[in-house]
């Protein structure tokens, strides 16, 4: 079975309070979901048109398993938490063998 990415790139973060809040929610969550961090902030070489600004990668056992701890209820119980305190491109994506 292919492993599933949750992959954030943050664009701005305009209410650090609000990214706080949603981080202490959205960490379990993703735990519960069977996420595990791979990345999360760092230090960044950003080329083209990428923005050197926080960026988050998750691993999951399947797609399936990605989207459904998206789809969660302590999930989405993180995302009101972070509401318009950040602009972010979110995706969710499948790997490769």
């Amino acid at each position: 079975m292919l492993k599933g990415y949750w992959v954030s790139a943050y664009r701005t973060i305009s209410d650090p309070e609000k990214l706080a809040a949603y981080n202490e929610l959205a960490g379990p969550a993703v735990r519960a979901g069977g996420g595990r961090v791979l990345v999360r902030g760092g230090r960044i070489a950003a080329y083209d048109a990428g923005i050197a600004e926080r960026t988050v990668l998750i691993e999951f056992d399947s797609f399936e398993q990605a989207v459904a701890a998206h789809e969660s209820a302590a999930y989405q119980e993180a995302l009101a938490a972070l509401s318009d305190g950040v602009e972010r491109d979110f995706r969710i994506v499948e790997g490769i063998d």
